[in-house]
């Protein structure tokens, strides 16, 4: 199983979602680099080393640690064509016992945005953790000012649940942030979105 887990990898039509190894550390600090004005508004501050192969080195590491103990399921997102990084994935702070949940965090690069690969994503890493991870209940959040990130959530079968107050510091600011979820069996139907 531990075999198995290391080497997963996720096909959809288009891309390949798999975890992240040192041999991309080239093609991962290029598309940071370029993308850095579109992501800052919407994640925590970048360390000083953020871009350093040490921290991606450290990030990999991590990735591969995580998978192993089934707290995390953290993916690069791949053109299944030319093997292009559009951007990552991370199934996180998985729960067992009662709760059988996880948290899903994601960015992608800007050349790659609003082209529907961001749904396709999200779409098979749920299908991933309710089919093969056995988990009830998966969530995100994000800004409530971030109509792009609630759009592909919402596209994609989460519900809104509310806000959490002081969630995240995004950009040195502790921000509230809108709460979505998406239920295996959900019995909830259409939710207002606030």
């Amino acid at each position: 199983m531990l075999s198995r887990k290391r080497h997963l990898r996720i096909e959809t039509d288009r891309l390949t979602l798999r975890l992240p190894r040192h041999a991309d550390f080239r093609s991962w600090c290029a598309l940071r680099s370029a993308s850095r004005d579109f992501l800052a508004p919407w994640e925590p501050a970048w360390a000083s080393d953020h871009l350093s192969r040490k921290a991606f080195t450290n990030r990999v590491y991590w990735a591969h640690r995580a998978i192993s103990q089934g707290s995390a399921v953290p993916l690069f997102i791949h053109l299944r064509e030319g093997e292009v990084l559009l951007g990552a994935i991370t199934l996180d702070n998985i729960r067992r016992g009662p709760a059988q949940a996880g948290t899903l965090g994601y960015w992608i690069g800007e050349n790659h945005a609003r082209q529907g690969y961001m749904r396709e994503t999200i779409e098979a890493v749920v299908h991933y953790a309710f089919r093969s991870l056995d988990l009830s209940r998966i969530e995100a959040a994000c800004l409530p000012e971030n109509a792009a990130s609630r759009g592909v959530l919402e596209k994609s079968g989460f519900k809104y649940e509310g806000v959490a107050q002081s969630y995240l510091q995004i950009n040195g600011r502790w921000r509230n942030h809108v709460l979505y979820a998406n239920l295996r069996s959900d019995r909830r139907g259409r939710t207002d979105v606030g």
